[in-house]
């Protein structure tokens, strides 16, 4: 990955963050509103979009007759970000 070719999920401050967040494991939408103090419409457009990345993969479910939506990061989306931080590495070395 170069500085030149940082993919569109690297791109946005609520990517980014979501994508973080979901590195220590699976959450819910309600867990990642609460870390990256999102509003609803924002978080889940931007959990769509790295949806359709195949940078996240969404479980939606009901749990007590309400819908719950969880967030995974994909084995895509990890290795991803972790070229992401190794190309920020290498420009912090130069």
């Amino acid at each position: 990955m170069e500085i030149h070719s940082i993919p569109e999920a690297f791109q946005t401050k609520l990517r980014l963050a979501i994508l973080s967040s979901l590195l220590t494991g699976k959450k819910s939408f309600r867990e990642l509103k609460e870390i990256t103090s999102s509003t609803d419409g924002n978080l889940g457009a931007q959990i769509k979009k790295l949806d359709e990345l195949g940078y996240v993969e969404i479980e939606k479910a009901f749990v007590n007759n309400k819908p719950q939506t969880t967030c995974d990061i994909t084995a895509f989306g990890r290795e991803q970000f972790k070229e992401y931080v190794e190309m920020l590495e290498k420009l912090l070395k130069q």
